[in-house]
């Protein structure tokens, strides 16, 4: 299964969001999101929470647990 950088960067490029818009939209820094990207980083519960709402994907699809992306 994909690990959550890997999700999270098919995510971005699908929607053709660039890196600082997605921080923008999520309050972190666009450095933040490329390490999150390459998995150097791991984000916070409020983080990834925003990152499920804002693509309207669920948390078990972010961390790599579900191949569903849609919440239920």
């Amino acid at each position: 299964m994909p690990s959550f950088g890997e999700r999270l960067s098919h995510l971005r490029k699908s929607r053709k969001l660039k890196a600082e818009d997605l921080a923008d939209a999520v309050g972190v820094k666009r450095r933040i999101i490329f390490m999150y990207e390459k998995n150097e980083s791991k984000p916070s519960f409020e983080v990834l929470i925003s990152f499920a709402e804002y693509f309207d994907v669920s948390l078990d699809y972010l961390v790599g647990r579900s191949d569903e992306a849609r919440r239920k």
